[in-house]
């Protein structure tokens, strides 16, 4: 594809092989604003229909995308690279999301509230058309995190996947009208960030953007709809921590320790980049963290056998490389050379705190290593970071374990264990890692409007 065509289309490359996979058009200004009008119009009778019948749909569109999981990893192995055991969880993370986001909508209740002269009584109301502006480093479940819960509250929604990845997208999007989901209701439109992304942000029509990216766009993004007073909520960068106690299972800290920060290829908002260990225990544990590193295998995405993939782009392997200089001690693995954006398994272990790679979000299969003497300095150095998305913390302790998940600034904290996300619990950060929840028991209420209507019953 010539340059001169960039502007108006989308070239989708294969991380690991460079190859073109596909060529999509890309939205303009009018295309947003013709699909806000169509959405606005399927919205009405959408959010008129009766709960039992939204949810039917939804178990529809969910049985749809579990029928065609296979081709969507697929879809998502060549689009982003990532590995087919991991595109294939994230498919069923989407069915899984569609399916619990279903179950909600005849549980979408109101309360009555106790006051004088007559009955109070609130309702959970839909905002009407929501932006979802997804990422490329998790282009289906991100997605689904808005899409379904806004669907189930009686919404329209529009996506815009990210430039890199948009075929996932455009693909649920065929299945969601396969499935019964009425045209116009759910519509992908793939674009620009500067183009189609704003045009979303800014258009009246458009009650609400959930937006998942780097914090410099999140703040963008947060002032274009502070403007107009549009809700927003933000799912933004992170630089989470890994404590290990000297008192913990060692081995068990070590052996989990690699794919806390590698799997996608670290290209994980949650990942865990920055190892604190207790200094009587740091050397053991470098001894028995180093080979696992090592051991992990990076190839060919569609072997079952690979861990670990490629980054999604040319872009993002040389600002990874920029991170990793030649002052600093590091253990790495191995990756394939040739075509496609392959970075080592690297594990940083000669940094100081105020390195920018143990700093900084480095988006990228690096880690740092660093050592603290006591329970205080575990959580001054965890909360040394603008952000507070995730982290982790190892310990035999439960005293400890429930004092320093307290103190650490985080959104979603895990105790011996790597788990950040659960579709049925919430999931959001503290400081610059973003603004909202996501996900859980209340996930349908975050695209709702409280009503609340009084009725008299004085004579």
């Amino acid at each position: 594809m010539s340059d001169a065509l960039a502007p108006s289309h989308l070239r989708v490359l294969n991380p690991a092989t460079e190859e073109l996979v596909a060529v999509v058009p890309a939205a303009t200004r009018d295309d947003v604003d013709a699909a806000v009008a169509r959405a606005a119009a399927a919205q009405r009778a959408w959010a008129a229909a009766a709960p039992a019948d939204r949810a039917r749909l939804l178990r529809r569109f969910a049985a749809a995308v579990d029928g065609h999981v296979e081709e969507l990893a697929l879809l998502e192995v060549s689009e982003a690279g990532h590995t087919i055991g991991n595109a294939r969880w994230e498919a069923g993370n989407v069915r899984d999301l569609l399916e619990f986001a279903a179950g909600g909508v005849e549980r979408l209740s109101g309360r009555q509230i106790p006051v004088a002269g007559g009955i109070d009584v609130t309702f959970l109301e839909p905002l009407g058309v929501i932006g979802v502006i997804a990422p490329w480093n998790f282009p289906m479940p991100i997605a689904a995190w808005g899409l379904a819960p806004a669907l189930a509250a009686g919404n329209a929604v529009i996506l815009k996947p990210a430039e890199t990845t948009p075929l996932t997208a455009l693909r649920l999007a065929e299945l969601a009208l396969e499935a019964g989901i009425p045209e116009h209701l759910f519509q992908v439109l793939p674009g620009h960030g500067d183009t189609a992304g704003d045009a979303l942000v800014e258009h009246p029509g458009v009650a609400k953007i959930v937006f998942t990216g780097s914090t410099r766009v999140g703040k963008q993004i947060m002032a274009k709809c502070a403007d107009r007073v549009k809700r927003v909520t933000l799912e933004l960068g992170g630089k989470s921590p890994n404590i290990v106690f000297a008192d913990a299972d060692l081995e068990a800290a070590a052996a989990a320790a690699p794919m806390s920060f590698l799997d996608n290829s670290g290209q994980d908002c949650c990942a865990r980049t920055r190892i604190l260990v207790q200094r009587s225990a740091y050397d053991r544990f470098l001894e028995l963290v180093a080979p696992a590193v090592q051991a992990v295998a990076v190839g060919d995405p569609l072997d079952d056998k690979t861990q670990m993939g490629p980054l999604i782009s040319r872009v993002q392997l040389d600002r990874v490389r920029s991170f990793v200089t030649d002052d600093l001690t590091a253990v790495r693995g191995s990756a394939p050379e040739g075509p496609g954006f392959w970075y080592p398994p690297t594990l940083v272990t000669g940094a100081a705190p105020t390195d920018p790679v143990a700093r900084e979000e480095v988006f990228g299969p690096v880690a740092v290593v660093l050592p603290f003497e006591d329970e205080e300095e575990a959580v001054r150095l965890a909360n040394a970071t603008e952000y507070g998305l995730s982290g982790s913390l190892w310990t035999r302790d439960i005293g400890r374990a429930l004092r320093v998940s307290r103190a650490v600034a985080a959104g979603n904290l895990s105790v011996n264990s790597h788990s950040s996300v659960r579709y049925w619990t919430p999931f959001g950060g503290y400081k610059q890692s973003g603004l909202g929840r996501e996900l859980g028991p209340d996930a349908l209420t975050a695209f709702t409007e409280t009503k609340n209507v009084f009725i008299s019953t004085e004579a």
